[in-house]
């Protein structure tokens, strides 16, 4: 048995040991998500429409999948750190040529080729760092170590990636404020390599051979149809996110029409005021979780509470116009409500304790469908039911994901319980070295 490491303690639930890597989740999403809330917008005023907008975030959520589904079982081979570079290096490549060849020359298929190829980059890095968090974080806590892990990703996208361009737009442009986003990443990179010390507990029973991580990938898709519960688990994980990665393509669309008469300054603030909501309330919901039940709080304030607030955000501005206050109450019953999932992938640990790779791969694969289906219904569904319908289905959904809870069976682990950081995720002795 591996002895817990003193460095490896925790701070308010966080692992001391990766503190700079939770700071580099921050910069790294706030240079990926800078262009999320205004691109659609964007792209339908060069003379795109609405579905092309949806389209270039569906196949860029696709690959986005199937990155999130191998990212995993790729940390575990090779390192945390290492995927996390790699992932940070195609960043950089393919964002530079999706601005050089893509939106800055009008090239619809270089747009969606180059900017699709990116979304197998960012998986590598945030989700092979949660291989890193579970290395090091005893079971019972591991909801909370993961609350500040979406503390940080919200800091990112939503926080300084959305009021980031509402100062910059102004000032250097659309372009240059997409060019920006490479300071940010580059600067998580540095981070990484530099300041994140720990290299990852080796353990006797590490498969050593790369065909046996392969047969784990894979496994990551057979359980899903081994274990009921998991199957239904990544239901609702793709469920969860529906409206973090549809809205910043629905929103713009419909807030700064018209008909209702926002500003895309304001949307921005509105959307970075939900962001900033979650920074706090990821913390806040994973001590509740650890404490009242995640399923319990996943389905009334994550599952239901989701789909009243998704409707909030629609109605309100419509009923009551560019009223911006009545529209912040709706962004933070979202933040709160959206940040009531922080649980998740504690519980795909705690279903299959034995079978810790798959269960984290079948994970990854769901919360990377979820940035795929966010933006597929709006593109399926804008076009004949309007913005209305599609926030409408997104609520309906989220009241399926809360019936569907009722059918996960897990056994949280008991606070209180001194524990080792259990083997969710075995590396190799050298496992988190750097390149």
């Amino acid at each position: 048995m591996v002895t817990r490491e003193s460095s490896r303690g925790l701070l308010l639930g966080m692992p001391v040991c990766l503190i700079w890597g939770y700071v580099a989740i921050a910069l790294f999403m706030t240079g990926d998500g800078i262009e999320l809330a205004f691109l659609s917008r964007y792209i339908v005023d060069l003379g795109f429409t609405p579905t092309q907008a949806s389209l270039l975030f569906t196949v860029y959520g696709l690959l986005a999948a199937l990155s999130s589904w191998s990212s995993g079982v790729l940390a575990e081979t090779f390192g945390p750190r290492r995927i996390m570079l790699v992932g940070v290096v195609a960043w950089l490549v393919f964002h530079a040529l999706f601005l050089t060849f893509g939106l800055s020359a009008q090239n619809y298929p270089l747009m969606v080729l180059f900017y699709g190829i990116r979304g197998l980059a960012y998986p590598l890095f945030i989700y092979a760092f949660l291989v890193w968090i579970a290395q090091v974080t005893p079971g019972a806590r591991l909801a909370s170590a993961m609350g500040w892990y979406w503390t940080m990703y919200s800091i990112g996208i939503g926080f300084l990636g959305t009021y980031l361009p509402s100062l910059s737009i102004s000032r250097i442009g659309f372009i240059g404020t997409l060019w920006m986003a490479t300071f940010w990443v580059a600067l998580a990179a540095v981070l990484i390599v530099f300041m994140v010390k720990d290299r990852g507990a080796p353990r006797e029973d590490t498969p050593a051979l790369l065909v046996e991580r392969l047969r784990e990938l894979s496994r990551g898709v057979t359980i899903l149809f081994d274990q009921r519960s998991i199957l239904i688990t990544a239901i609702v994980r793709i469920i969860c996110n529906l409206t973090l990665f549809g809205f910043p393509v629905i929103m713009p669309l419909y807030l700064t029409s018209a008909e209702i008469g926002f500003t895309m300054e304001q949307w921005l603030h509105l959307w970075g005021v939900m962001f900033i909501v979650t920074i706090f309330t990821n913390v806040i919901w994973g001590w509740v979780g650890d404490r009242i039940g995640w399923l319990r709080q996943m389905r009334w304030f994550g599952c239901v509470g989701c789909a009243l607030a998704t409707l909030a955000f629609y109605y309100l501005p419509l009923m009551y116009g560019a009223h911006f206050e009545l529209a912040i109450v709706a962004a933070v019953a979202l933040g709160i409500c959206v940040s009531a999932f922080v649980p998740m992938g504690a519980v795909f640990l705690a279903i299959s304790p034995e079978r810790q790779g798959a269960a984290i791969s079948a994970h990854n694969l769901a919360a990377g469908l979820s940035n795929f289906m966010g933006p597929a219904i709006a593109t399926l569904t804008i076009s004949w039911l309007g913005v209305q319908g599609v926030v409408w289905v997104y609520a309906s959904l989220y009241l399926l994901g809360a019936v569907l809870t009722c059918f996960i069976r897990v056994e949280q682990p008991k606070l209180g319980v001194e524990a080792e950081p259990v083997p969710h995720f075995p590396t190799r002795p050298d496992a988190g070295q750097a390149i």
